[in-house]
Protein backbone atom coordinates (compact mmCIF):
# COMPACT_ATOMS: atom_id res chain seq x y z
CA UNK A 1 0.00 0.00 0.00
CA UNK A 2 1.17 3.52 -0.92
CA UNK A 3 -0.55 6.71 0.36
CA UNK A 4 -1.85 6.85 -3.71
CA UNK A 5 -3.75 3.87 -2.38
CA UNK A 6 -5.59 5.49 0.47
CA UNK A 7 -8.37 7.33 -0.65
CA UNK A 8 -9.53 4.15 -2.44
CA UNK A 9 -8.85 1.93 0.75
CA UNK A 10 -10.84 4.83 2.98
CA UNK A 11 -13.80 4.30 1.03
CA UNK A 12 -13.67 0.52 1.59
CA UNK A 13 -13.00 0.59 4.91
CA UNK A 14 -16.00 3.30 5.29
CA UNK A 15 -18.49 0.88 3.02
CA UNK A 16 -17.30 -2.12 5.17
CA UNK A 17 -16.95 -1.00 8.75
CA UNK A 18 -19.82 2.03 8.86
CA UNK A 19 -19.28 2.10 12.77
CA UNK A 20 -15.76 0.48 12.87
CA UNK A 21 -13.90 2.94 10.37
CA UNK A 22 -10.83 4.02 10.90
CA UNK A 23 -10.22 7.42 10.57
CA UNK A 24 -8.42 8.46 6.86
CA UNK A 25 -5.02 10.07 8.74
CA UNK A 26 -5.22 6.79 10.30
CA UNK A 27 -3.85 4.77 6.96
CA UNK A 28 -1.57 7.51 6.92
CA UNK A 29 -0.22 7.40 10.35
CA UNK A 30 0.30 3.59 9.74
CA UNK A 31 2.27 3.87 6.28
CA UNK A 32 4.79 6.15 8.22
CA UNK A 33 5.84 3.77 10.50
CA UNK A 34 7.65 1.30 8.22
CA UNK A 35 10.18 -0.25 10.96
CA UNK A 36 6.61 -1.86 12.64
CA UNK A 37 4.40 -2.16 9.89
CA UNK A 38 3.24 -3.29 6.29
CA UNK A 39 0.62 -2.75 4.34
CA UNK A 40 -0.45 -4.56 1.29
CA UNK A 41 -3.60 -4.20 -1.39
CA UNK A 42 -5.17 -6.46 -3.18
CA UNK A 43 -6.34 -4.92 -6.95
CA UNK A 44 -8.75 -6.30 -9.91
CA UNK A 45 -7.50 -6.34 -13.30
CA UNK A 46 -8.75 -2.83 -14.31
CA UNK A 47 -6.21 -1.80 -11.05
CA UNK A 48 -9.10 -1.39 -8.64
CA UNK A 49 -8.24 -1.65 -4.89
CA UNK A 50 -10.51 -4.66 -3.86
CA UNK A 51 -8.91 -5.40 -0.58
CA UNK A 52 -6.53 -4.31 1.79
CA UNK A 53 -4.31 -5.58 4.95
CA UNK A 54 -1.83 -4.22 7.74
CA UNK A 55 0.56 -6.19 10.17
CA UNK A 56 2.34 -4.23 12.84
CA UNK A 57 5.05 -6.65 14.30
CA UNK A 58 7.09 -5.61 17.64
CA UNK A 59 8.70 -8.46 18.29
CA UNK A 60 7.81 -11.18 19.56
CA UNK A 61 4.42 -10.59 18.92
CA UNK A 62 2.90 -9.43 15.09
CA UNK A 63 -1.09 -8.41 15.24
CA UNK A 64 -3.21 -8.30 11.94
CA UNK A 65 -4.08 -4.52 12.17
CA UNK A 66 -6.45 -5.03 9.32
CA UNK A 67 -8.25 -6.83 6.86
CA UNK A 68 -11.05 -6.27 4.01
CA UNK A 69 -11.97 -7.41 1.17
CA UNK A 70 -14.96 -5.79 -0.87
CA UNK A 71 -18.09 -7.92 -0.71
CA UNK A 72 -18.14 -8.07 -4.43
CA UNK A 73 -15.13 -10.01 -4.49
CA UNK A 74 -15.67 -12.37 -1.46
CA UNK A 75 -15.02 -15.92 -1.93
CA UNK A 76 -12.10 -15.65 -4.86
CA UNK A 77 -9.38 -15.94 -2.33
CA UNK A 78 -8.64 -12.80 -2.01
CA UNK A 79 -8.53 -12.47 1.86
CA UNK A 80 -6.30 -15.69 1.82
CA UNK A 81 -3.88 -14.14 -0.12
CA UNK A 82 -3.44 -11.15 2.11
CA UNK A 83 -3.69 -13.05 5.11
CA UNK A 84 -1.01 -15.18 3.96
CA UNK A 85 0.46 -12.44 2.91
CA UNK A 86 0.78 -10.63 6.17
CA UNK A 87 1.54 -13.94 7.98
CA UNK A 88 4.32 -14.92 5.88
CA UNK A 89 5.63 -11.03 6.98
CA UNK A 90 5.14 -11.56 10.36
CA UNK A 91 7.84 -15.01 9.98
CA UNK A 92 9.96 -13.36 7.67
CA UNK A 93 10.28 -10.54 10.53
CA UNK A 94 10.72 -12.92 13.13
CA UNK A 95 7.54 -13.14 15.21
CA UNK A 96 6.65 -16.23 17.11
CA UNK A 97 2.87 -15.43 17.13
CA UNK A 98 0.32 -13.29 14.93
CA UNK A 99 -2.95 -12.24 17.12
CA UNK A 100 -5.64 -10.57 15.74
CA UNK A 101 -9.21 -9.20 17.00
CA UNK A 102 -12.41 -10.58 14.72
CA UNK A 103 -16.08 -9.90 15.85
CA UNK A 104 -17.71 -12.37 17.68
CA UNK A 105 -20.70 -12.08 14.97
CA UNK A 106 -18.00 -12.58 11.54
CA UNK A 107 -18.20 -16.38 11.42
CA UNK A 108 -17.32 -16.32 7.59
CA UNK A 109 -13.62 -14.16 8.85
CA UNK A 110 -13.56 -16.69 11.56
CA UNK A 111 -14.08 -19.32 9.54
CA UNK A 112 -10.62 -18.50 7.42
CA UNK A 113 -8.11 -18.00 10.41
CA UNK A 114 -9.58 -20.88 12.01
CA UNK A 115 -8.62 -22.86 8.37
CA UNK A 116 -5.39 -20.89 8.52
CA UNK A 117 -4.28 -22.57 12.15
CA UNK A 118 -5.48 -19.40 14.32
CA UNK A 119 -7.38 -20.28 17.61
CA UNK A 120 -9.25 -18.28 20.02
CA UNK A 121 -7.34 -17.60 22.99
CA UNK A 122 -9.18 -15.08 24.94
CA UNK A 123 -12.46 -13.10 24.15
CA UNK A 124 -12.79 -9.16 24.86
CA UNK A 125 -16.30 -8.22 25.60
CA UNK A 126 -18.03 -5.13 24.01
CA UNK A 127 -14.95 -4.55 22.31
CA UNK A 128 -16.79 -2.98 18.99
CA UNK A 129 -18.39 0.55 19.39
CA UNK A 130 -21.75 -1.21 18.61
CA UNK A 131 -21.26 -3.21 21.51
CA UNK A 132 -20.18 -6.76 19.98
CA UNK A 133 -17.34 -9.08 21.49
CA UNK A 134 -13.92 -9.37 20.09
CA UNK A 135 -12.46 -13.16 19.65
CA UNK A 136 -8.73 -12.59 20.06
CA UNK A 137 -6.67 -15.69 18.30
CA UNK A 138 -3.33 -16.45 17.55
CA UNK A 139 -1.23 -18.17 15.23
CA UNK A 140 2.23 -20.11 16.50
CA UNK A 141 4.45 -19.24 13.34
CA UNK A 142 6.67 -22.09 14.49
CA UNK A 143 4.73 -24.44 12.60
CA UNK A 144 4.11 -22.03 10.03
CA UNK A 145 4.46 -23.87 6.53
CA UNK A 146 2.51 -21.68 4.15
CA UNK A 147 -1.18 -20.50 3.40
CA UNK A 148 -3.02 -24.26 3.48
CA UNK A 149 -4.20 -25.21 -0.25
CA UNK A 150 -7.64 -25.50 -1.03
CA UNK A 151 -8.72 -29.35 -2.43
CA UNK A 152 -10.09 -29.23 -5.43
CA UNK A 153 -13.04 -30.80 -6.36
CA UNK A 154 -12.24 -31.92 -10.21
CA UNK A 155 -15.76 -32.07 -11.98
CA UNK A 156 -15.65 -35.18 -14.35
CA UNK A 157 -17.56 -34.99 -17.70
CA UNK A 158 -21.03 -36.74 -17.96
CA UNK A 159 -21.80 -38.37 -21.11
Amino acid sequence: MTEDDIPAVDALEKAMFPVDAWPTEMFYDELRQRDTRSYYVAEDPDGTVIGYAGLMCVLPIADVQTIAVDSAHEGAGTGSRLLATLVDEAKQRGADDVLLEVRADNPRAQRLYRWFGFEQIHVRPRYYRDGADALIMRLELSTWEGAPVRESNPVKDVQ
